[in-house]
């Protein structure tokens, strides 16, 4: 009987050992992790620019060199085109592609610790207000264009959002599959707001805010309510329900400066390569109409 009890003692010993392990693997480990994979240097490298677009370097307020694409507008108006995390201009080639048959000119830029630009990485753009900031500039010098948007898949559009209360002159914003970048942002959703729901976040931001030594930037909500004269154009992925609430809501605020398409049925960015047409006509019809 004394030796049931001795293992069964062990066995409840093993069983809490294992549920401990798996609580800090869940909890503490998985977060940590993917905060360290945000700061890890991202590797997509871009191929030869689309058929008239030059290739061309620019340089942040802080010293990094940004590498891009360039191709002059035709109907005096700029776009910065913008990639997603990990990625690089590369991944917008098609993108950039439909501007340009529409006369537009646009700006393809590798965000820092990206593609061929230098810089630390931080897949979560807490830096990338100042490569915006080196985009306006240059576009701003550039006799042929007199209005410059922007449009961002996924962090590039977090990073437009998030810069637009500093750079009124990027008059209209498309912004495909921006959810957000930091905690506040997180705890903007309602439904995130238990701390059973944003622990893990919690952890992961104040990983990738250590291993980085960078603040967060300024909440993305707050950057667009800031920037009064900016129009937005809000595609959200129909099959992300988070994607669908932070637009939703974004949407909601904004009021009158804010068009919200969810995509029914795309995946994360999925909008343009499931609704090619619908897409192109979208965008160009906000372009045309917000940068009249």
């Amino acid at each position: 009987m004394k030796t049931r009890s001795l293992n069964f003692k062990c066995l409840l010993r093993w069983l809490a050992f294992l549920l401990i392990a798996v609580l800090l693997l869940m909890y503490i480990v998985l977060p940590v992790a993917m905060g360290a994979a945000a700061i890890m240097p991202a590797s997509s490298v871009p191929g030869e620019p689309p058929a008239g677009f030059a290739p061309l370097s620019l340089q942040t307020e802080d010293g990094v060199a940004l590498a891009g694409w360039y191709a002059a507008p035709q109907n005096s108006t700029a776009i910065i085109l913008l990639h997603g995390a990990g990625a690089s201009r590369e991944a917008v080639r098609p993108y950039a592609e439909l501007l340009a048959r529409h006369g537009f000119g646009v700006l393809a830029l590798d965000l820092r610790g990206h593609g061929e630009s230098g810089g630390s990485t931080n897949r979560l753009g807490w830096q990338g207000t100042r490569d915006v900031g080196a985009a306006v500039a240059f576009l701003e010098e550039r006799p042929e264009v007199e209005k410059i948007g922007g449009l961002g898949l996924s962090l590039g559009g977090e990073v437009l959002l998030g810069a637009a209360s500093q750079y009124p002159s990027i008059a209209a914003i498309v912004a495909d599959g921006a959810t957000r970048r930091s905690l506040d942002e997180l705890l903007t959703l309602p439904s995130e707001r238990s701390l059973v729901r944003n622990f893990t976040a919690r952890v992961m931001y104040a990983a990738v805010q250590l291993l980085s030594r960078q603040e967060p930037p300024l909440p993305l909500l707050e950057s667009m309510m800031d920037s009064d004269v900016t129009e937005f154009l809000l595609i959200a992925a129909g099959e992300d329900e988070m994607e669908v609430k932070f637009n939703e809501m974004f949407a909601d605020t904004l009021g009158e400066r804010a068009q919200l398409w969810v995509a029914l049925g795309a995946e994360h960015t999925g909008a343009f390569g499931l609704y090619p047409d619908v897409y192109e006509q979208r965008v160009i019809n906000f372009f045309d109409e917000a940068l009249q």
